[in-house]
């Protein structure tokens, strides 16, 4: 990289703090029984039959830019869709979502309008909204600015269950577009300057686009892209010792990568940091009739 070039450790992000935080906890964790951990949702036995899957995730920095474009409903869209991905990866159905709204001074229009966008992800998916907390923090939130995070529990049979323990060298990467930076790297983009409104799109939901492959081919893993990158994030569902290789040149990345490219952000950071045009990944044999094939494991 150049000198100048911008890094997410510039904008104060650390992705091998949070790696190394998931390792550090890991022993707590599965000391309570826990499995799962480290994946796109924990797991949890409910019968002989299902585990319930859960997950639980924040719309983070680009809440602020929400904030000050007007559109805080396409933030209360991104943390629901967000945390359902998350939980789908497992090959569960989401069943509802827990939000939580903090903020030194609580606004109801503000928070309507969060609730409201997340009430509308969570329609399309069939997944109830069943409640959460909405807290005043003065002294811990900046003036202004707010926080969302969610919690989506689904649930999957065993039999149904997608751990990516069958995955072997050969099998083929499909790959689902995204809607552009969707939750992730939003601390290095506000450091690049003022981000076009239509750049703050929402996350997109991948729950019917996942049902639809199930349909037609063998899911043998599924990886949600979010902070860490496509390569990042698939490595979290492989078995040891098989890797993915990533044709780079397969999709046509959205405008808003273009931009980031251009003030200053190399294509290896880029990488690392987001997901490039590609929201979800999943792991099949064989590719089914029309898929967008973005690479293979070996």
């Amino acid at each position: 990289m150049t000198k100048d070039a911008r890094t997410y450790e510039d904008a104060g992000v650390s992705l091998a703090t949070a790696s190394a935080v998931v390792e550090r906890l890991r022993a707590a964790v599965e000391s309570t029984g826990a499995t799962g951990f480290g994946a796109f949702s924990g797991l949890f036995p409910l019968d002989d039959r299902r585990l319930l899957a859960a997950s639980t995730d924040g719309v983070g920095s680009k809440l602020m830019l929400h904030r000050r474009a007007g559109t805080l409903r396409w933030g209360g869209m991104d943390l629901a869709a967000h945390c359902i991905d998350d939980v789908i990866c497992s090959g569960a159905e989401p069943l509802f979502l827990l939000d939580y709204v903090a903020a030194a001074h609580i606004d109801l229009e503000q928070v309507a309008e969060l609730v409201e966008g997340a009430a509308e992800i969570c329609r399309a998916a069939g997944c109830a909204l069943v409640g959460g907390e909405t807290a005043e923090l003065p002294g811990i939130y900046q003036e202004e600015e707010l926080d969302f995070a969610g919690t989506c529990v689904g649930i999957v049979g065993r039999d149904e269950l997608i751990d990516g323990s069958r995955c072997v060298a050969g099998d083929v990467i499909v790959g689902f577009p995204s809607d552009g930076l969707h939750t992730n790297g939003f601390s290095l983009v506000r450091t690049l300057g003022d981000l076009p409104r239509e750049f703050l799109a929402p996350h997109r939901l991948y729950l019917d686009d996942v049902r639809a492959l199930r349909k037609q081919a063998d899911a043998k893993a599924l990886a949600h892209v979010t902070g860490g990158g496509i390569v990042g994030n698939l490595e979290r569902v492989l078995p040891e010792g098989v890797h993915a290789r990533i044709d780079w040149d397969a999709w046509e990345r959205p405008p808003v990568f273009a931009w980031i490219a251009e003030r200053g952000v190399p294509e290896e950071e880029a990488r690392r940091v987001f997901n490039l045009g590609i929201g979800m990944c999943a792991v099949v044999p064989e590719a089914p009739p029309g898929a967008l094939v973005i690479g293979t494991l070996e």
